[in-house]
Formats: C-alpha cells, structure tokens, sequence
C-alpha cells in the first residue's frame, strides 16, 4: 500500500510559539542564562566529584549521574528552543521530532531510575551499615546506574501541528490517521512502570530508613537527615514536575493558556536542572567543601600569578 505526502508529514508545526515582537529577544536572553546556569552548574558537581578522590563513593556517584542526566536532557531541549525563539517560522522535521521525543522522555526515565538507586543507597547505608561497603561498591554503583539507562512502531500521520513548543509523544500521536487506542494504552503502561517503580524503591527505603532512626540515636537520625533530606527534596521536586507535564500531554491545550502550557512543559526540563546541583552541592557538606576549596585555590593561584607579572 503506498503512502501519500499528507499521511506522512516530513515536518511538524510547533503553534504554541506566538509572535512577541522584539520580546522574543528579550526570552532568549533569559532562556541562554537558564541553560548557562544549568550546564556550569552541573558541570562543577561533575568535575568535582571526578577529580576529589574522598567524593569516589556511590552516593557521589549516583549524584553525578543526575548531573550527566541533566546536562543531556537539557542538550535534547535548549538549543532547538533557543533558535525557534528567534525564528519567524516554527517547523521542525520529523526525525528530529523523534529524536527530541527520544531524548526528552529517555532522560525523564533515567532520572526515576537513578533517584529510585540513590534511594536503596541511603537504605543499605543506613539500615544496614555494616554491609554498606560490601554491598555498595563503586563497580556495583556503576552497574546499577547501567541497568536505569538500558531499562527504560510507526504510525501514519495525518496532520502536523503540535500544540507545544517542544516534541511530544502524545500530541504526535493524536496526528495519527487510524485509532490510537492501543498506543495510549502502551503509553500509560510505560509510564506506570517507569515511575512507580522507582517510587516503589524511595518509598520502601525510606519507611525502613525512618524506622531504623525512630530506635537509633540521635547521631544516626542527624546523619540520616543530613543525607537523605537533599534526596527527598530532588525526588519530590522531579516528581512533582513530571506529574504536571503528563496531566499536560492529556489535556487539550488549546484551550489552556499558552503561557501556562509553555511554563508547565518547560517545568521539568529546568527546575529539576538547576534545584539538583544546588540542592546537593549546599546541604551536602562534603561536595560543598570541596567545591570551596577547588574554587578557593584556583583563585589563589590566579591571584599569585598576576602578582609575578
């Protein structure tokens, strides 16, 4: 059966884009230090966490992995939306539609994924300490991280317009020429396991972990705190997030405020981003010393040279 242009579109229109004038400079300047924010900041966690040799423990590990994460969901999102920002048209081709489909909801489900690991981390660290260094071992937290990145069929398209400012799966799907029934319902079991099995792990670990604190002392309450609290924060943050973008992908946007569609599909790409490396990188005070003391002797050394000349 051969396939006409219209049942195939060899690009999308994304409508949710309006004309806003020289404003629209004034966006992409805002946006360009949203991303420089997100990448500077993931990059110090990630740098310092490499070339600290007390950070090469799981925990700081698995932390560093949310910044990889971040840096490669945002690279899926910000440069196509930063050119379509200043661009009078607002159409993108179908594989690159795809891909950003692609990357955008693959980084969604590894960060699930690390944040369930993270939360089984903190439980053997703290329910079973003595086992800890058996149990989580370098090798084996690079191999947990390995299993979240591996864990997580075409159809004819007869329309092109997304109502969205960025690709993705559900509005593509609702372009298809023939019912989607099925394709809805692969889509809601994929999302019911990739997030409520990582949820599943944070909920376990953390009802032993709080039962373990309630018979411990009040060292062991103050180091559980001290960990697990920056985890709890970004957890909640992410899952707050994605909640929000998938009751968006479920509802008619056209009759949403642009604005609030635009600001609820940006949500989880930016907030959990940038509240990551901040959140880890204050209260932890082990990478935050680490951090001031790199930054401290860097400027030291700068300073001394510009004195010898």
């Amino acid at each position: 059966m051969t396939t006409n242009f219209s049942q195939n579109p060899a690009y999308f229109q994304l409508t949710l884009f309006g004309d806003y004038g020289r404003l629209r400079y004034l966006f992409f300047t805002l946006c360009l230090l949203i991303y420089m924010m997100i990448i500077s900041a993931n990059m110090v966690i990630i740098l310092t966490i490499l070339l600290e040799k007390s950070l090469h423990q799981p925990m700081y590990i698995f932390i560093c992995c949310l910044s990889v994460n971040s840096l490669y969901g945002s690279a899926g999102f910000f440069p196509r939306f930063l050119v379509d920002l200043l661009s009078d048209s607002h159409f993108i081709s179908r594989p690159s539609c795809f891909i950003q489909i692609y990357v955008i909801y693959t980084y969604a489900s590894y960060e699930f994924t690390i944040l369930g690991i993270m939360a089984y981390d903190r439980f053997v660290a703290i329910c079973q300490p003595l086992h800890y260094h058996t149990k989580m071992t370098i090798r084996k937290a690079l191999s947990l991280w390995g299993v979240g990145v591996i864990y997580p069929a075409g159809l004819p398209l007869c329309g092109n317009k997304l109502p969205r400012i960025l690709c993705s799966i559900w509005p593509v799907a609702k372009t298809s020429c023939v019912d989607t029934t099925h394709i809805y319902a692969v889509g809601q079991f994929v999302s019911v396991t990739t997030v409520f099995i990582p949820l599943f792990f944070v909920l376990f670990s953390y009802v032993r972990i709080l039962i373990v604190c309630k018979r411990g002392s009040a060292e062991l309450r103050g180091k559980a705190l001290q960990t697990c609290v920056p985890h709890l924060v970004t957890f909640v943050t992410y899952s707050v997030s994605v909640f929000l973008e998938l009751s968006l992908t479920r509802l008619d946007t056209n009759k949403i405020n642009p604005i609030v569609t635009a600001v609820l599909s940006l949500e989880y790409l930016m907030v959990p981003s940038i509240n990551n490396p901040l959140i880890y990188g204050l209260k932890l005070p082990q990478i935050r010393t680490a951090i001031y003391q790199r930054f401290k002797l860097k400027t030291y050394v700068f300073g001394r040279r510009n004195q010898a000349h």
